[in-house]
This record gives structure tokens, C-alpha cells and sequence, in this order.
């Protein structure tokens, strides 16, 4: 290797950047939501949605299971199915089999999990009349090339299930469907998940259950930094913490230091300062009233088709035209 090349920086993955920004800035230190979700998290998930005590994933799927025939006959004409963070697509079958029932239908996940993508094509690829293509990568970059895959005549339908909208702040998610929009053709329909405001405690419930899946979930993303980046946290010495935001109605994970620590991260030679109670934010999840659904739909492109609302859990599925 010539002399020059061996000495250039080694280019720094996505992970190790924001980890870098994250925990090296003032104030209060933060990680993306997004890496939550590594082969362990996404497993830990899993889990928590079978807990009594978060009634979301259950509250998407009986109202996809009830709805779907309805929201696929809507589409009017020749469509193919995408869908952002599609995880293991348990819940998809249900669109998917009502719009096999119509014909053959393309289906393309979109996930930065390669293991969720590859359960979510073994399951689903399995049933009748659905060919599945799956597509790695963030939201946009996997939506472009979905689009890409239309043949002429045909609508997208594309999925956004479990409320992932809540990870965005208002104005936040005002811009990401505006985004998403631009990438649509007038016709296509946006299926947009969303758990809407209930009563506090069973909100801080959702996101800090007795049996401690959820703090299993949130802590190891401390885990992933020591496994991926070589990095010393001492798990014992941080604990989870759900907070409810009431200014901007949503729920905040924290991971919260119990005492005064140094953490040195090896692949990044980097030293972080904790102070005994400082945090480090780890995810939000927005609570909406159907008002700001509706305000979001008009505010970036889309009319509102239809609405449903579960009866047990407080989740709600809009149907949105691109106008």
C-alpha cells in the first residue's frame, strides 16, 4: 500500500458519526431511535408488543385485519404495495392477502434490518400470488427505488404501520410526509398508522412495563456501542426512564446515569463525561388527536379517504389520496 493511502482517515460508518455527535455535544446527549433496532432490539420488540401492557401493535393489527379488504379496494385499479420499516411484516399479510385475492401483487419492503427483511421476504413471500422484492436501505433512498419498479397505470400503495410517525415531532413529521408526497404519483394511497393520546399512566405503562422488556430494549443500545464500536458502558450503571412531554405530547425514552461515569469508545478514541442523573435520549413517540392526522394529510399533499379507530386501544389507520 503506498505510504500517502495509509495515511487517510478511516471513513467513519453512519453508526459511529452519530454516535460521535450524539454523545460528544453539549447539553443533552442523544442517539437516533433508528439503531435501537439492531438483530437484538428488534427481537426485544417483538416481545414487547405481546406485553399486556402495550396494546399498540395489537390495536394496527385488528383494525388492518378488520379494514383491508376496504383499503385495498379503494386503490381503484392496478397497484403495488411498498412499505417503510416494515420489520418482520407480520402485519402486512393482511393487506397483502386482501390484494392477492384481487390478482398478483408486488410487494416491497423497505428496512435498515437485513435480518427483518429477510423473515418479512421468507414469510410473506409465501402466500399465493405475491412476489416480494426486498429493498435495504433508509425510508426515502428505498421508497425512490420502489417507484422505480412502476409500470404504467399502476398506484403504489404505501404502508407507514405502528405509529413510526410518532417518532417525529409535528413540524418534523409535516416534513417527512411532504417528502414522501414528492415521491408519489396523484392517486397513490398512503396507509398511515397512529396512536393517538390516551390516559397517562397507561401511556408511561406502554413504554416502562414490570417485566423490564422495555428497558432490556432501550439499554441495549448501550450494548450495541460495545459490541459494534468498542465501547465500555457498564450497563448496570444506566436505567430507563419514560417521560411524558406534555408541550409536545409524546412520550420520551431516556437512558439515565445512576452515578458519575467516564465511558471511552474505542473505535472512535472517544471519552464521554456522564454525570450521576444526566440522560441520554433515545426515542420519542408522538401522541396525536385526529385533528392533527387530518391537519398533517392536508398540510403535505394528501386528502383523507378514510379513517379507522380501534375500540380497545386508542390507534388509529387513515387512508390518505395523494391530490
Amino acid at each position: 500500500m503506498p505510504a500517502a493511502a495509509a495515511l487517510e482517515p478511516a471513513v467513519e460508518s453512519r453508526f459511529a458519526s452519530d454516535v460521535r455527535s450524539g454523545l460528544s455535544r453539549g447539553g443533552q446527549k442523544e442517539l437516533p431511535s433508528t439503531y435501537l433496532y439492531d438483530a437484538l432490539g428488534s427481537a426485544l420488540f417483538d416481545a414487547i408488543t405481546f406485553l399486556p401492557e402495550y396494546g399498540l401493535t395489537r390495536a394496527d393489527s385488528r383494525l388492518l385485519a378488520a379494514h383491508s379488504e376496504t383499503i385495498v379496494t379503494a386503490m381503484r385499479g392496478p397497484f403495488f404495495v411498498a412499505e417503510l420499516g416494515s420489520g418482520s411484516g407480520a402485519k402486512t399479510r393482511w393487506i397483502l392477502e386482501a390484494a392477492a385475492r384481487m390478482g398478483p401483487v408486488k410487494y416491497f419492503p423497505i428496512d435498515i434490518s437485513p435480518v427483518a427483511l429477510q423473515n418479512c421476504g421468507f414469510v410473506l413471500g409465501r402466500i399465493p400470488q405475491v412476489q416480494v422484492t426486498e429493498l435495504q436501505g433508509e425510508y426515502m433512498d428505498g421508497l425512490a427505488k420502489a417507484v422505480g419498479y412502476r409500470k404504467p397505470g399502476e398506484k403504489l400503495l404505501l404502508l407507514f404501520l405502528g405509529s413510526t410517525i410518532g417518532n417525529f415531532y409535528l413540524d418534523a413529521a409535516s416534513n417527512f410526509l411532504m417528502r414522501i408526497r414528492a415521491q408519489l404519483a396523484p392517486g397513490d394511497g398512503l396507509l398511515l398508522g397512529a396512536d393517538l393520546v390516551k390516559p397517562l399512566q397507561q401511556m408511561l405503562t406502554a413504554y416502562d412495563d414490570p417485566t423490564g422488556v422495555t428497558a432490556a430494549f432501550n439499554l441495549n443500545m448501550l450494548g450495541r456501542i460495545n459490541r459494534e464500536l468498542g465501547a465500555n458502558f457498564n450497563l448496570a450503571r444506566f436505567a430507563h426512564e419514560a417521560r411524558f412531554n406534555a408541550d409536545a405530547s409524546c412520550i420520551e425514552m431516556h437512558l439515565r446515569a445512576t452515578c458519575r461515569q467516564r465511558i471511552y469508545i474505542r473505535a472512535l478514541d472517544l471519552h464521554i463525561e456522564m454525570k450521576e442523573g444526566e440522560t441520554i435520549w433515545t426515542e420519542s413517540s408522538q401522541k396525536f388527536r385526529v385533528e392533527e392526522i387530518d391537519s398533517l394529510a392536508s398540510q403535505t399533499g394528501f386528502r383523507m379517504h378514510s379513517r379507522w379507530i380501534d375500540a380497545d386501544w386508542a390507534f388509529a389507520e387513515s387512508l390518505m389520496i395523494a391530490s
